[in-house]
Order: C-alpha cells, then sequence, then structure tokens
C-alpha cells in the first residue's frame, strides 16, 4: 500500500502499562503510516516530567489516566482529551482485611496508596460515595507495589493498588478484594490527551492516530497471540514477557470506536469520561492539586474519536 504524502510526525509518551500496547501493533504493522501520520513512541515514567513535556511542546501526545492531566496544567493552561484506548476493569483495586466488608468499615483503619495516584483518586471517589473523607482513615503514603507489600505483611489494614500486586493482597491468608475497577466502570480510565494548539494544527494527523488505534483493535481480535507477542515486546519493562502481558490484560478492556462513542457522549449529551473528569477536578482541587481553573468542557474534544 502507498503511504499517503506529507503525513506528519507525532511524537507520544507513556508509561509501562498494558493499555497502550496497542500503540505498538499500530506502529509495528504500518498502521500509523498507512493512515497518513508517523508516530515516535517513547516511555516515560516520570509523570511530572512527561506532562511538563506536553506542555512545552517537546511531544505532542501524552496517555494517562483520566484524573491526572487536570494535577499537571499550569494556571491558564488546558489540554484536550482526544481519545479513550483502555478502561481499567478490576486491574484496579482495595484489598483489606477480610473483617473488613465495606469501605464504611476502614474508618479509622491503615489504609496504603500513592498520594497523588490514580489509586487515591479512586479511593478518594469510593469515600465521596460512602459520605467519607481521608479524614476518617490513617493514611499510608507509599507506591502502590509497596502498599501490596505492607498489606500483605500485614503493616496496614488496607492498601490501594493494582495487578499484580492486587491479586496477591486479594489471595493472601487474611484479605480480600473489598472493591476493584470492575465495580466502578469509566472511573479508571486511560486516554490521549494533546496541547489545544496541537489540536488545531494537527487535526488531520490526530485523526489518522485514532484510526490507526481502531485497526490496532481489530488486529488483536483477530491475531491475540501475534499481538501479544508485539505489545509485550513494545510495552516492554515488567511486561516484557508475552505471558505476563496476557495475564494482565485481562484486567482492562481496549476502547474501540463504539466505545469511546459511548464513553465521550457528545456535547449536548456527555459521556462518563465528564463525570469521572468531574469527580477529578473536585477531589484534587479539594486537596490543592488544582493550579487552573477548569471545567470537563474546557477539557473533552469530541471532534477526534470518530477518526
Amino acid at each position: 500500500m502507498a503511504w499517503p504524502a506529507g503525513a506528519g510526525t507525532l511524537r507520544l509518551a507513556h508509561s509501562t502499562w498494558v493499555g497502550y500496547g496497542p500503540f505498538y501493533i499500530a506502529r509495528d504493522k504500518g498502521f500509523f503510516k498507512e493512515e497518513g501520520v508517523d508516530v515516535d513512541l517513547t516511555i516515560m515514567e516520570d509523570t511530572p516530567a512527561k506532562m511538563g513535556a506536553l506542555q512545552a511542546g517537546q511531544i505532542d501526545l501524552v496517555a494517562s489516566t483520566v484524573d491526572e492531566f487536570p494535577i499537571y496544567m499550569p494556571p491558564g493552561k488546558t489540554l484536550r482529551y482526544i481519545l479513550a484506548v483502555d478502561n481499567s476493569k478490576g486491574g484496579d483495586g482495595i484489598v483489606a482485611r477480610k473483617d473488613i466488608k465495606s469501605i464504611a468499615d476502614l474508618k479509622g483503619k491503615k489504609v496504603a496508596f500513592e498520594t497523588g495516584s490514580v489509586s487515591q483518586f479512586f479511593f478518594d471517589a469510593m469515600l465521596k460515595e460512602a459520605g467519607m473523607s481521608e479524614n476518617d482513615v490513617e493514611v499510608v503514603n507509599m507506591t502502590a507495589t509497596d502498599a501490596g507489600v505492607a498489606f500483605v505483611a500485614g503493616q496496614v489494614d488496607a492498601a490501594v493498588t493494582w495487578e499484580p500486586a492486587l491479586s496477591q493482597g486479594a489471595n493472601s491468608a487474611n484479605g480480600h478484594l473489598l472493591l476493584s475497577s470492575a465495580d466502578k466502570p469509566g472511573l479508571i480510565t486511560d486516554v490521549v490527551a494533546v496541547t489545544p494548539e496541537t489540536a488545531a494544527t494537527h487535526q488531520a494527523d490526530i485523526k489518522a492516530f485514532v484510526r490507526a488505534w481502531y485497526r490496532a483493535l481489530e488486529f488483536i481480535k483477530t491475531n491475540p497471540d501475534e499481538a501479544n507477542q508485539i505489545m509485550a515486546s513494545g510495552v516492554g519493562g515488567w511486561l516484557a514477557d508475552p505471558a505476563v502481558f496476557k495475564q494482565t490484560l485481562a484486567g482492562i478492556e481496549y476502547l474501540d470506536k463504539n466505545a469511546n462513542n459511548t464513553f465521550f457522549g457528545s456535547a449536548a449529551a456527555p459521556g462518563q469520561i465528564s463525570k469521572t473528569l468531574g469527580y477529578a477536578l473536585d477531589i484534587w482541587s479539594e486537596k490543592g492539586r488544582i493550579q487552573a481553573k477548569v471545567k470537563p468542557d474546557d477539557l473533552i474534544d469530541y471532534g477526534f474519536i470518530g477518526g
């Protein structure tokens, strides 16, 4: 197939996560180029550095959770969410001692999670639904992995974490799964965001990027084993083994065109993304983490999900 002339280049940064595997299928199978765009993929684990590079124009696209972007927007700066890529359906959650049966039972208990992370966002959203706040528990700040280890060791009463630490905690002698992202669909969702300037000047490139994403998901359906090989090799890190990648994949779902249409909705009838972003703005604002004064409508761009 002849590639379209004059294809632009987009630079995408993401962390090591199973949800971002299809980017590598789109690259390695030539879908990006066939749709009319070159995409450079970079793994960046340092979130502040990644977000700073996005705002500075050093990269064009960042993939991260819905809740995370507003934390890193300077005053007067906004971003545009242009595509939803995956939804956590059990890959994140809360493990607790077996005698703790509800969020309300966590009152006065030690709960470990990483502050400023999606784990804190998920936990605070659950507290809010239960009419509680972090003031009702004893917060122990540590990474998601360390939180899981601390829980298994009996050092805390509960932990907010993700796989594989989530299953390890749930299967420990004194633990169980209290709640997972499967119980709250759409709350932990990875999206791709760009600056308003990139959205305006790279419209055709971004639409090509989105079309290639959808093609990658179709490839996964028809070639699952080859897809897992490509995705594991591309994402690398702790997911470099295709067997581990496949196992971790069970905790998420990739979002195709129909799912994006539902998740985004429209300006007239916003979907779940608006609710999730509203939660995020409320929770992070209460903690003094939001610098830019924005509403969900300021950040959601409905013009690209059609590809």
